[in-house]
Order: C-alpha cells, then sequence, then structure tokens
C-alpha cells in the first residue's frame, strides 16, 4: 500500500467535510495522531499501521488517492460512483 502524504489527508477530510475528530474516529487513532499526521506536507512520521488506518478510512468514506505521475504531485479526488443498475419489468 503507497503512502499517503499529510496534504493527501487535509485535502481528502476537505472533499468529504470530515473534521480531524470524524477521521479519527472512522480510522480508530487518537485526534493527536491525526493532526500531527497532517502538519506534514511530505508522509507523515507516524506509524504504518496508523498511516493505513488513515488511508483506509478515507478511501472507505469515497476518496481516492493520486501517485506522483509524470512530476505533477500527488492529489486526490472523490471516487466516482457507480452507476445504479436498471431494473426493467417483464410485461
Amino acid at each position: 500500500m503507497k503512502a499517503i502524504t499529510g496534504v493527501q489527508m487535509r485535502a481528502a477530510r476537505a472533499l468529504i467535510r470530515w473534521s480531524a475528530e470524524d477521521l479519527a474516529s472512522a480510522a480508530s487513532v487518537g485526534v493527536a495522531t491525526v493532526r500531527r499526521a497532517e502538519v506534514e506536507d511530505a508522509v507523515p512520521s507516524t506509524t504504518v499501521a496508523n498511516l493505513n488506518a488513515i488511508r483506509i478510512a478515507l478511501e472507505s468514506a469515497g476518496i481516492e488517492f493520486i501517485d506522483e505521475s509524470n512530476g505533477k504531485g500527488v492529489g486526490v479526488r472523490l471516487a466516482k460512483a457507480s452507476a445504479p443498475q436498471e431494473t426493467h419489468d417483464a410485461e
């Protein structure tokens, strides 16, 4: 699993309108852990387990992490929701 950055964490929370407390609760980590991790622009110096828990919580909320490609930098976006399948009644 690729590590995420503090910048990505802050941006992801903004997209889904979560507070640091919301993220901490969803990831089962302390609020201080979230706040310390978000201060760093690069990969936070927190445990791999905490970083993975935060990533999984954000991905479960609909966030997609974008890796750096072609020197353009990392990012986040809302994952595209799958279209509901239509049902047709037999007539």
